[in-house]
């Protein structure tokens, strides 16, 4: 089994940036789709970014594309989530994920097998 810890979290100002860390134990993930999603208060979870290793793919959500970037150090068996100019529309609890296999349709939905606990990022204005 594959545990998760992210890392990274904190407050910001309005246009900082940040970098967020997931750090899994267990087997090695060097082979796994990660990706990183968020929930804000009262909101329902959504898709941040995501690498898919079968094709090698990296995904965004508009609202983070050209902002956010994922990135993986296999070597240190840890995934990234360089967050630039940040807004406060992006205070939310960030989690990362990892699945074996999954679809473009299941990483974007969330379905993943392996959860991290979260870390919270508040953006002020």
């Amino acid at each position: 089994q594959v545990q998760l810890v992210e890392s990274g979290g904190g407050l910001v100002q309005a246009g900082g940036s940040l970098r967020l860390s997931c750090a899994a134990s267990g087997r090695t993930f060097s082979r796994y789709t990660l990706g990183w999603f968020r929930q804000a208060p009262g909101k329902e979870r959504e898709f941040v970014a995501g690498f898919r290793w079968s094709d090698g793919n990296t995904y965004y959500a508009d609202s983070v594309k050209g902002r956010f970037t994922i990135s993986r150090d296999n070597a240190k068996n840890t995934v990234y989530l360089q967050m630039n100019n940040l807004k406060p529309e992006d205070t939310a609890v960030y989690y990362c994920a990892a699945d074996s296999r999954v679809t473009i349709t299941e990483l974007k939905r969330g379905d993943m097998d392996y959860w991290g606990k979260g870390t919270l990022v508040t953006v002020s204005s």
